[in-house]
């Protein structure tokens, strides 16, 4: 207009692109328990105890992406970098209460259709075993999953598969899973943190 050029559109190269689309190709789960006087140092021990305390950690909410290949801790924590912004699904829970029990747990669903989405739940509590606490947070993720395949009324008790170790939902196989951790608080006044996380990768 006006004799001047017209710029033509942006076109961002296909690696740049990409970047606008960050949907992870991988996960590995972790978890840790730290005991400090302070809270804080508690927290950066129990990351630490997990293997990831290095990163720059982003909570993202629930979502288990279709086709996300599950890698080992040991290899997920290879490919970390320090000070790398990891995405993740945490849980974590605090108390200095002495012999009070703490869990933190994160639950997974995963549809047997691998261009489905999976769910995860992340859930932490007070006075919860391991098994509890990671059950719990398995039963939310398979309900939350359930909901969103057209299923709002499964019954977690009726529909798993004692021998499978996985739900029935209708004709859909859904496998569930969980990463716990719970730790007892010692009786010295001290902070303890346990956390569980699944870690995503690109």
């Amino acid at each position: 207009m006006n004799g001047q050029p017209v710029s033509p559109a942006v076109s961002l190269p296909q690696p740049t692109q990409q970047l606008y689309k960050l949907v992870p190709a991988k996960v590995f789960f972790t978890k840790g328990v730290g005991t400090h006087k302070e809270e804080l140092r508690s927290y950066e021990l129990a990351l630490r105890d997990a293997g990831i305390e290095k990163c720059n950690l982003v909570h993202v909410s629930s979502i288990f992406p279709p086709g996300c290949k599950i890698l080992p801790k040991n290899e997920g924590i290879k490919e970390l970098i320090p000070g790398m912004i990891t995405y993740c699904v945490i849980a974590r829970c605090s108390s200095n209460e002495p012999r009070r029990l703490i869990a933190s747990s994160v639950g997974t669903a995963i549809p047997a259709d691998e261009n489905m989405y999976g769910y995860m739940s992340e859930h932490h509590a007070y006075g919860q075993t391991d098994e509890f606490a990671g059950d719990y947070a398995e039963d939310l993720a398979a309900k939350m999953l359930a909901s969103t395949m057209g299923f709002p009324d499964f019954d977690d008790s009726k529909d798993w598969d004692e021998i499978k170790k996985v739900y029935q939902v209708k004709d859909k196989i859904v496998k569930t899973m969980n990463m716990t951790q719970s730790t007892i608080i010692d009786s010295n006044g001290n902070w303890s943190t346990v956390v569980s996380a699944a870690v995503f990768l690109f």
